[in-house]
């Protein structure tokens, strides 16, 4: 295996996870038009920031361990398109990616021997 395809097979699905729990974030803003006082508020930037949430724990715990972040990953992407797999803009945004994401991990996890240079 040579060695950009380690380094993309080891940053990839990292810096998309980055990406994606931050894309998906943005659509928490929509708790501030809601005209909620302060607590209703918290409470639901709390709620709305719940998957970024679940993601960031996947992915920090995917940094190491591989397979958590792509089981983490493809259990996200399978709910979002459960919750929002009604046009192609949802299936291929919120439910693709995380499972793009979920292979990406797996490959790195069954190829760690080769990507982390593990003897």
């Amino acid at each position: 295996m040579n060695k950009i395809l380690k380094l993309g097979l080891y940053w990839k699905p990292r810096v998309l996870a980055i990406l994606f729990i931050l894309f998906v974030s943005l659509f928490a803003f929509d708790v501030f038009d809601m005209g909620l006082d302060f607590w209703g508020m918290l409470l639901a930037l709390l709620i709305h920031l719940l998957p970024s949430i679940v993601m960031t724990i996947g992915l920090v715990l995917g940094w190491r361990w591989e397979w958590v972040g792509a089981a983490v990953f493809a259990l996200v992407g399978g709910w979002f398109l459960l919750q929002f797999g009604r046009d192609w803009f949802s299936i291929l945004i919120l439910g693709g990616i995380p499972l793009v994401i979920a292979v990406l991990f797996l490959l790195g996890w069954v190829y760690r021997k080769q990507v982390r240079g593990i003897s």
